[in-house]
């Protein structure tokens, strides 16, 4: 038994042994073969330490670093070498703001639109050999390095930790650049990553899941209206196993980057050198003295090229269209519209509604068989953007959208040459433009939640329209009221339409635009949410401030609202993160507007109580102002669902009503049995009434003419039914017709019954 013991004893350390050679022998064959070549996958198996270590532990760990002049990566010098590491008095306690806000080691940012990383000093190098994705990565890292998406959720909220958590709604998963507070503070979406202890032992890690070029970092304070913290500055560290740790150094030591004066400012701090690891980690050292440690962040990082990895593949998006993917200031925009236009003239016409409160022209693009002018029968569509001129992606879908549809049109697609030819589609990508200015001198990431949100005058223009709600709940309130409203056009107040009322130039220009053209149906595309809102956007009791306030045409709106929705790529993913705090997957990826938040004179309810129009808003990203290589993939999540509801416009019944000489009739009302908001027909007395499938009595009414009722079916394959009316004049009408015609008047039959009254009773007097 002895022997036998000695001898499993043996062979047990004997195994031990051996596995540590092995070990090591591996260790020594990964250093020498290059990074590129590496297999990452057993990387990911075997560094699986736990990611609570806690202090820094002292072992040494060589990550990969840039250098410049240098061919290809090399290890540090230097790592963290304080395991024990004890901070003085000085540095336990925080720090008062530090009013700069901005880091010593900041270098100031390329003037692009993104402002992420420095210029390219190296341009003229050569292109080492390889594939083209190793080409590729190879040039998008000399250059500027984008956003790893905490914003924009490509870092899920697993790749998030933190050393401890003040609670669970300040957790890491909510430490993301820009998110935003929950009304109700305290609860599972609060503002930030906050953590548990106020001292210089916290961080806040990101887990890239794969080799990544880290280059810079942003920092934001907690988003909330109650408190007021941020962190004055931070260290930077890395690591490949999130075990061993090196801290970003210079040659006095680890650097100590300046971080927030205030909490809703992002500030940017490059590193000095980029560093090559898997893990980044953000150790605040001081903090707002009246506040605690509180983070929101960006990390800037280029993922190295890796086929092995998994978690890139399952990401990875990619686009076959050929289209300028880049964020387009005011001249590039008219540029592109220039382009379009010179390429498809045929079906395109640029022209501008008005100026902005700058000076600046209100450029749209119309497009259509025959530009330029309203074809009877043919309905009329448009999609805005930009009425926050920081919600920059609406823009440049809708500069996408005008590239695609002439690029298909040309190459014969049958589904976009059968909706230019039925539909006059308008696209105004900007009106707010400048808003955007402002936005897009800070950089995509750098402007916060509402730099560029308001007009020049500080006007929300989303929110900017006469309140045309309470004239009509007030009169059908009031059922004896002397003042009629009715349900339908309904007109703008005089106080409105004065020189001194609060309206932004933009606002008057649109509302005269929505008046010129008989659009039948619209969408506003706007930013930091996932989600289409339809109306109403104002709840109808004054003591509430969300509550399910529907219009008479609640079926209708629901379905346009999930026909952009369910074609989306994301708004219905159940498994989908929330952008912020509001889960909209309950009612797949819809919401009324008035039960999200009360809004008064918004752009939808005018819109329908004001002009034919049926209008939505189509929250098209959770990040307003999402770096440029994001576009293709915000082009693809979004591009079936901005064709689907175009054609929508073609839903529901259509038709002329005339006289019997075939003469349209202006300004008819066409009602619907059971809906109580009625519509009017155009210039040439042609209507479209959107309506789901069903059966339905349609009335209509003019002034002078007989009143007519039909049956009209609506069917479930697109395209509207059609639904024409004849009617006639009225008697009254045509004598008042033939007395004109022979230079008299006719005299009111009603008026003239009561003199002979009136004659009669003084005669019996």
């Amino acid at each position: 038994m002895i022997a036998l013991g000695k001898k499993g004893s043996c062979s047990s350390q004997l195994c031990l042994a051996l596995c540590a050679f092995g070990l090591a022998l591996l260790g020594d064959v990964s250093r020498a073969v290059p990074m590129d070549d590496q297999d990452y996958y057993l990387q990911e198996i075997s560094n699986r330490d736990h990611y609570y270590s806690f202090p820094y532990p002292g072992e040494e760990f060589f990550p990969f670093t840039e250098q410049p002049g240098e061919e290809g990566p090399v290890r540090a010098a230097e790592t963290e070498e304080h395991p024990g590491f004890k901070p003085s008095r000085k540095e336990l306690k925080p720090k008062k703001s530090n009013k700069k806000g901005k880091s010593i080691l900041e270098t100031p940012p390329a003037k692009n639109g993104n402002k992420k990383g420095e210029k390219n000093e190296r341009g003229n190098e050569e292109m080492p050999d390889g594939d083209s994705e190793s080409q590729s990565a190879y040039e998008d890292t000399r250059g500027n390095c984008p956003p790893l998406g905490l914003e924009t959720l490509k870092i899920t909220d697993f790749q998030l930790h933190a050393s401890t958590a003040k609670r669970y709604g300040l957790g890491a998963h909510r430490g993301r650049l820009n998110i935003q507070a929950g009304v109700n503070e305290n609860d599972f979406y609060d503002g930030a990553w906050c953590a548990g202890r106020n001292d210089p032992y916290q961080w806040i890690e990101v887990d890239a899941r794969r080799l990544t070029k880290f280059t810079g970092v942003i920092t934001q304070g907690r988003n909330s209206l109650w408190s007021s913290n941020w962190v004055t500055s931070y260290r930077v560290l890395v690591s490949n196993d999130s075990h061993a740790w090196t801290a970003v150094r210079n040659e006095s030591g680890d650097v100590i980057f300046e971080g927030n004066s205030e909490k809703e400012i992002p500030v940017l701090n490059m590193l000095p050198v980029p560093l090559v690891a898997r893990y980044i980690r953000i150790n605040p050292r001081s903090w707002f003295e009246e506040g605690s440690i509180c983070m929101r962040l960006e990390i800037l990082g280029c993922p190295l090229p890796d086929p092995n990895n998994y978690y890139h593949r399952r990401n990875e998006m990619t686009t076959t269209d050929n289209l300028d993917f880049k964020h387009h200031n005011y001249k590039e925009m008219r540029q592109l519209m220039k382009t379009v236009n010179k390429m498809c003239p045929n079906i395109t016409r640029i022209y501008n509604i008005g100026k902005s409160n700058q000076g600046l022209k209100l450029y749209a693009v119309e497009i259509s068989d025959n530009p330029g002018e309203h074809e009877v029968g043919e309905p009329e569509f448009r999609y805005i953007a930009g009425a926050h001129g920081n919600e920059v992606l609406g823009r440049e879908l809708i500069l996408l959208l005008m590239q695609f549809m002439c690029q298909e049109y040309l190459a014969g697609n049958p589904r976009i040459v059968h909706l230019i030819e039925d539909t006059r589609i308008h696209l105004l990508p900007s009106i707010n433009p400048d808003g955007y200015d402002k936005a897009y001198k800070a950089g995509s990431e750098l402007g916060g939640w509402s730099l560029g949100r308001w007009t020049q005058d500080g006007i929300d223009i989303n929110n900017n329209f006469p309140d045309l709600n309470s004239l009509l709940w007030e009169s059908e309130d009031q059922k004896k009221s002397k003042r009629k409203v009715p349900n339908h056009h309904i007109p703008i107040p005089d106080w409105y339409l004065s020189e001194n009322a609060t309206v932004a130039v933009e606002t008057r220009a649109i509302i005269a635009w929505m008046e010129k053209i008989p659009f039948v149906l619209g969408g506003n595309l706007q930013g930091g949410e996932l989600v289409v809102a339809y109306p109403y956007d104002m709840v109808r009791s004054m003591w509430k401030t969300q509550d399910y306030t529907p219009t008479p045409d609640d079926h209708v709106f629901r379905w346009l609202a999930y026909s952009y929705a369910s074609t989306h790529r994301l708004m219905t993913d159940a498994r989908r993160r929330a952008c912020h705090t509001e889960d909209f997957q309950k009612e797949d990826g819809t919401v009324n507007g008035a039960s999200w938040h009360t809004v008064a004179g918004s752009i939808n309810d005018f819109s329908y109580l004001h002009t034919n129009c049926f209008e939505l808003s189509i929250y098209v990203g959770c990040d307003k102002y999402p770096h440029e290589s994001e576009l293709p993939e915000e082009w693809e999540n979004n591009r079936e669902s901005l064709i689907v509801f175009m054609e929508q416009v073609h839903r529901g019944i259509k038709g002329i009503v005339k006289d019997v000489h075939g003469k349209g009739i202006p300004n008819a009302v066409i009602s619907v049995e059971g809906v109580n908001h009625d519509i009017r027909t155009g210039a040439d007395g042609d209507y479209w009434r959107l309506l789901n499938p069903g059966e339905y009595v349609v009335g209509v009414k003019a002034e002078g003419y007989t009143a007519a009722t039909k049956t009209c079916e609506v069917g479930y394959d697109m395209g509207a039914t059609q639904c024409d009316f004849t009617i006639s004049k009225t008697n009254l009408a045509r004598i008042k017709e033939i007395m004109k015609k022979f230079g008299k008047q006719p005299i009111s039959l009603s008026i003239r019954r009561l003199r002979q009254r009136a004659r009669q009773w003084r005669q019996q007097r």
